[in-house]
């Protein structure tokens, strides 16, 4: 294997057995800018760290003398199911940590495919990508809300970061420290509520909103008909200093008062944290950075190990707190600590 700075690699494999085992590999293997890229927040970064820390401070409740003999990972999400509560988050840019990018991401999960649209501002191009999607077999489509502005990214300032070149012109990731350039689609500002209507009037599809974190705004979600929220704060990328995507699960997940389903993704790294999400109510999580962790590494393969760690490891925890299946994950379950 060729890592991604173009030399050989050397030795026997290293055994990557957890997703933080991943990351570290991955840092080693891209180059600054690309690596700053990828694990950068807005800002301080107080949000980005702290969708992990917030997972800590949860501690969870388990059950024993229950049969676990047979421990049940699948659920289902928009009616359609899944072998297991974990998903793949829509993340930008794979080429830069392999060279067949998302190519190779999509190949390495089994299972439904969802659209993220950035809203343009060409309402035409939105309808054009919409009825391309539904017509390859696409289940959903997921509207991210939480960037009509690019956050403030410190390091991506710091490294230069250009986003003013087209997408062939992304730097190969054997180039080492060349610094990444790409184009950024340009996104609607004026997107807003009553223009989800003419959304649901041009497809069938379930629509998903990404980045809702309030009570205000699920209860808005609920009155506008959406199918589901992802509650999400695009990794800490965004707006610095808003809730944990986890702190912010329990609010809106009372909010929708079960009308619509509601996804979690941000900080989630263990089995531990998938349990906790879907105790608090969460129907499924989404995984954003190991994604590209897993990429980096390893490529298709990386990406199929990480989600197989993860999956595995959320049967564990189930095992060990007595759910034999997705239903018997509840409330009771967890507990917010005072660390």
């Amino acid at each position: 294997m060729e890592d991604k700075m173009g030399s050989e690699t050397e030795g026997p494999e290293m055994s990557l057995v957890c997703l933080t085992d991943f990351q570290d590999h991955a840092r080693e293997q891209l180059s600054k800018s690309t690596r700053d890229f990828i694990e950068g927040g807005a800002d301080d970064s107080i949000t980005r760290d702290d969708n992990i820390a917030a997972f800590k401070r949860i501690r969870l409740r388990p059950r024993y003398l229950r049969d676990v003999s047979e421990v049940d990972t699948r659920t289902t999400i928009q009616g359609e199911e899944i072998s297991a509560p974990i998903c793949i988050a829509p993340t930008g840019f794979h080429c830069l940590v392999w060279p067949d990018g998302e190519m190779s991401t999509a190949r390495a999960p089994e299972g439904l495919r969802w659209f993220q649209l950035y809203v343009h501002p060409d309402l035409q191009l939105n309808k054009q990508l919409i009825q391309r999607v539904e017509s390859l077999g696409f289940k959903a489509l997921v509207i991210t809300l939480d960037t009509p502005v690019c956050g403030n990214r410190r390091h991506d300032i710091r490294n230069q970061l250009r986003r003013n070149l087209t997408l062939t012109d992304l730097q190969s990731p054997k180039k080492g420290n060349a610094i990444p350039y790409f184009q950024m689609t340009p996104i609607s500002t004026s997107l807003c509520w009553n223009d989800l209507s003419w959304f649901q009037s041009i497809t069938r599809l379930p629509i998903i909103l990404k980045g809702i974190l309030t009570k205000e705004d699920a209860e808005l979600a609920v009155k506008h008909n959406v199918q589901g929220i992802i509650v999400s704060n695009h990794g800490g990328r965004q707006l610095d200093e808003v809730l944990a995507s986890i702190d912010a699960l329990t609010e809106v997940v009372a909010a929708v008062k079960g009308k619509i389903e509601v996804y979690l993704d941000g900080g989630v790294r263990t089995g531990n944290d998938v349990l906790k999400a879907l105790a608090l109510g969460a129907k499924c999580i989404f995984l954003g950075r190991p994604i590209l962790w897993g990429l980096a590494c390893k490529g298709e393969d990386g990406v199929k190990e990480v989600l197989n760690i993860l999956t595995n490891e959320f049967h564990t925890s189930m095992a060990l707190t007595g759910c034999r299946s997705v239903a018997e994950i509840n409330r009771n379950l967890v507990q917010f600590s005072r660390l």
